[in-house]
Parts: structure tokens; sequence; C-alpha cells
């Protein structure tokens, strides 16, 4: 039986195309996929991401033990609120997960992973504790739904629809997080846009989802949080990455922190590490639509489209692929796609950011 969020009723009634997604029973859109794309571009859309899992992390030590299990430094979270972006490596230097972390206070950490490894992310994070730090707490929180507002305007709309929000944000930078009451706000997204990720009581979910209507925002499905987040240069876990690719290899060498005097999973193989792929950005020059598993031919040898698309902003495919680490943007490279050879160039993600587009056509 597949799981279900809070407002899975919300979305039936709303009309929800619903798909089985990872093991949850997801709207994949509510009548129009591009229109909705559209509409986080130019004005904003809410998205319910509460099959994501937030897990807290508590105690004395928590900071240490976050700093060797994950890849970017959590040295850098100084203020309440703060958030880093990082992955979450095996020994291998694997990319077991991608996350974001939250530091609320010293013996207080929030992560947010991903649906389809939260279960998987727990039982890593539970045997690294068991083995180093024993006395910090781990705490998966399903008792928390998780709504995105993405778009130009999503402030301003959650402003109108939760009242005192405008107060308990004001100031509130890029990646950082502040609390009103139960409700968490989050300045994140996965769209390239501005907006608010809202970690709240899950009881208190539909009723926030119906304010937000009533302000005027429109529902999203997960088939636009795909395309907005492929113009983003987003990775998505389980194609653009796993546990078989490093940082190196998939665009995510910045969220490595290789600093002296910190060790952390995966360090030791990635100081050896030699990539022989890395990751870039294509968009399609001749007609017809990029997707994942096709090959790229390069004069530098083969690589392979990882995540690909229409892309509803730029009016044509784009696509996420690994290639050769001799290839560089501007290159002219060659996908094949329905047995013929498309002219592609390859560009440097993200094709499109805070609604400009960022990448030659």
């Amino acid at each position: 039986m597949l799981k279900t969020t809070m407002l899975n009723p919300v979305h039936r009634a709303l009309g929800a195309r619903m798909v089985d997604f990872g093991g949850w029973d997801m709207p994949l859109h509510y009548g129009s996929q591009i229109e909705e794309h559209h509409c986080v571009r130019r004005d904003c859309a809410m998205f319910d991401v509460s099959h994501m899992l937030a897990i807290d992390v508590r105690g004395a030590d928590s900071r240490a033990f976050l700093s060797y299990a994950l890849a970017n430094n959590v040295a850098r979270l100084q203020q309440r609120g703060k958030a880093l972006y990082s992955c979450l490596l095996n020994a291998a230097g694997g990319v077991l997960d991608d996350l974001i972390v939250y530091f609320l206070d010293e013996n207080w950490f929030r992560l947010v992973v991903n649906a389809g490894t939260a279960d998987k992310d727990y039982a890593w994070l539970s045997a690294l504790l068991a083995e180093r730090a024993p006395q910090v707490r781990l705490k998966a929180r399903r008792d928390l739904a998780i709504i995105a507002v993405q778009g130009p305007n999503a402030r301003a709309q959650v402003y109108k629809a939760l009242p005192g929000s405008e107060d308990a944000t004001s100031g509130l930078t890029y990646f950082s997080a502040a609390f009103m009451g139960e409700c968490m706000l989050a300045r994140t997204g996965y769209t390239g846009e501005d907006g608010f990720e809202i970690l709240l009581p899950a009881a208190h979910a539909a009723a926030l989802w119906q304010k937000l209507h009533e302000a005027g925002v429109a529902a999203a499905g997960l088939g636009a949080r795909d395309t907005l987040r492929l113009e983003a240069g987003m990775n998505l876990y389980g194609q653009d990455m796993d546990d078989s690719t490093t940082p190196f290899e998939t665009g995510l060498a910045w969220t490595v922190d290789m600093g002296a005097g910190r060790d952390f999973v995966g360090r030791s193989a990635l100081a050896l590490a030699c990539p022989e792929r890395h990751a870039v950005g294509l968009v399609l020059l001749d007609k017809g639509v990029m997707r994942s598993h096709q090959r790229v031919a390069t004069p530098l040898g083969a690589g392979e489209i990882t995540s690909g698309g229409f892309a509803p902003t730029l009016a044509r495919s784009i696509a996420l692929a690994r290639v050769p680490t001799a290839v560089v943007p501007g290159a002219e490279v060659q996908v094949e796609v329905r047995g013929h050879a498309l002219r592609t160039r390859v560009v440097q993600p993200p094709f499109v950011r805070r609604g400009r587009i960022m990448v030659e056509l």
C-alpha cells in the first residue's frame, strides 16, 4: 500500500493526477504541468513535500558528530537558523543522499533528507551514532508536514496567509530559517526561485494549505517541481547521483570541505579520487527532447545524460550529463535521440535562476 501525506485528501479534492512516487501517493499535476511551472517562475505556487523527512539531531556532541557524518563543514553554521547543503557519503566517497542541515542551537540540528532515502539515511546515521556518539539522539519527525511556497511573489503570499510570519522572518537571508511557534520557515527551495519551505505540525497542514489557496497561491505537483529543478541545475538523487558516484563527478565538489583538521566519512577515498567524468549542462540545438540514459558523443569520449527533458522557460530541451572531464562549456557535442545524432551545446548550469535565463541558447 502506498504511503500518503496529511494533504492527500486535499490533492484528490483538487482533482490532482496522483502517481506512485517512490512508494508515496503524490500529485503529479493539477491539470497542466506547464502552467504550474510558469506560475512558479512568474508568480508563485505551493508544493506538498511532506514525503521528505526531517530528522532532529540532539545532544551536546551533535556538532562534532555531524562534522564527521557530513562532507560539508557544519563549523560554518554559527548563527541560529543558518542552513548548509551537504552530501552524506559512504566510505568510498559515494553519495548516499544530499540534504540540508539547519543549526537551531548547540544541542539541536535539523536535517531534511529525501523521501526515497529517508529510511536508509536514518539507519546509516544511527549506526554512525552507535559507533562514535551514542549520547547523541536522533528523532525522525514524521509528525511534521512540509509545504514549499516558491516563486517571486512567494514570500508576500506567505505573509498574507500566515499572520506574524513577516515579523518572524524579518531580515531572514537565503538558506536560513526562523521559527514562529511550532512552525519553521526556511528560505530554501528546489526551484531556483525565492520562497519558503514551511515545516509545521502535520495536523495543521491542511489549514495552512487552505489559507495559502485563499491568498491566491496555486497548487503545483511533482511534474513542475522536476522541470523547475532541472532548469535550476539541481541534482535529483537516484538520477544525477547515487552511492556509486562521488560529489566530484556530479557537480557537487563545492559541497565538500577538504580543509585540514577535519575527518569525515568518505574523506580518505575522495583524497585519492581522480574522476574521469564530470557533470555539465546541455542545451539541445536541434528539435527533440533529451532524456536520462541517452548517450552523449564527444570527440573526447562518450558520456551519458542523467536528467533531461523539455524546459518550459527556455522553450527547448535541456539536460544534465556526465561527460569526460576534458569536455567543457562551449563545446558542441551530439546526443543520440531515437536513433538520430542531435547537436547539443555544453553549458555551465544553472540554466535559469530567479526567472532569468543564464545560458546561451
